[in-house]
């Protein structure tokens, strides 16, 4: 699974101002991306609003990227939800022959105790045909993904490869690192702590602000895993403003007011979620012009 040590990126979805897909400025963020250094792209993953698209719009962005990128980085699709047999059933219907893994997220707002979490995944694990990224993101599922129970499906089922780790906990990443497989990666789900988590052993991140500012969050990346700690702390430290202001009001709409001022595409979001106020818009324009 080398093709999942650097950077990867969880691609937005782009809106028109009628809220229809922009196809066009998905091909500018996915060229964007490749461009500038990205290693990997995340498809449909919690940045995409993959919550407010149909069926139909999904296999659109699906089509959509698959051509932009033409080949030239590994895929990953995610594939999560609470009812297990809803995603082994995606996972079977689903044409995943341009994917290289699966990123499936930790069960939802049903709250599972931790047998719960290691029986839902070794349920997909054992119908899965692609390499699956376990995503562990307790901010938005209600439940953590205890160490013991990523080490167990680690050890149990060879291929759940690497865990999207993003609790923002560095105690926790450090002893996932510790604890499992030396094979198994540990990524980063949370872009301020990514540097320290690949000082200390990581394999790198799944980002939302790398995909504003790919060259440099990857030259940083990049730079944590050959160890040059020093050089790495500058790049992080000249772009950490930037990551509290595209979560300051709800990701992806940081994100995507990140792409508005680079001229990339517009930042409409849908419903429930809505754009940045002015004064952070402000902000954020005023890093961009200054970095």
């Amino acid at each position: 699974m080398k093709e999942f040590i650097g950077t990867g990126v969880a691609l937005i979805t782009p809106f028109n101002e009628d809220y229809s897909i922009d196809l066009e400025g998905l091909k500018n963020v996915v060229n964007y991306n490749i461009e500038n250094g990205i290693n990997y792209l995340v498809v449909l993953g919690t940045t995409a609003e993959s919550a407010t698209l149909s069926k139909e719009e999904k296999l659109l962005v699906i089509q959509t990227i698959v051509d932009a990128n033409n080949g030239r980085l590994p895929l990953v699709l995610g594939i999560g939800g609470n009812n297990t047999a809803g995603v082994i059933e995606e996972i079977k219907s689903t044409n995943l022959k341009d994917f290289a893994a699966i990123l499936s997220v930790s069960p939802y707002y049903n709250k599972p105790t931790q047998e719960g979490i290691y029986q839902h995944f070794a349920a997909i694990a054992k119908e899965s045909p692609k390499p699956i990224i376990v995503y562990n993101v307790p901010g938005r599922t209600a439940s953590n993904m205890e160490v013991n129970t990523v080490m167990r499906l680690a050890n149990d089922f060879k291929n759940i490869v690497a865990i999207k780790e993003a609790a923002g906990d560095i105690v926790q990443a450090m002893k996932l690192i510790n604890a499992c497989p030396k094979d198994f990666l540990v990524i980063s789900g949370d872009d301020m702590i990514t540097l320290p988590m690949v000082l200390a052993g990581g394999a790198g991140v799944i980002s939302v602000i790398g995909e504003g500012f790919p060259k440099e969050f990857s030259k940083m990346v990049s730079l944590g895993l050959n160890k040059k700690a020093e050089e790495a702390y500058k790049l992080h430290y000249k772009i950490a403003p930037a990551i509290d202001y595209i979560f300051e009001e709800g990701n992806p709409a940081g994100i995507k007011s990140v792409f508005k001022k680079l001229g990339i595409c517009e930042d409409y979001v849908r419903l429930p979620l809505v754009g940045i106020s002015d004064n952070l818009q402000s902000k954020i324009d005023a890093f961009i012009e200054e970095f």
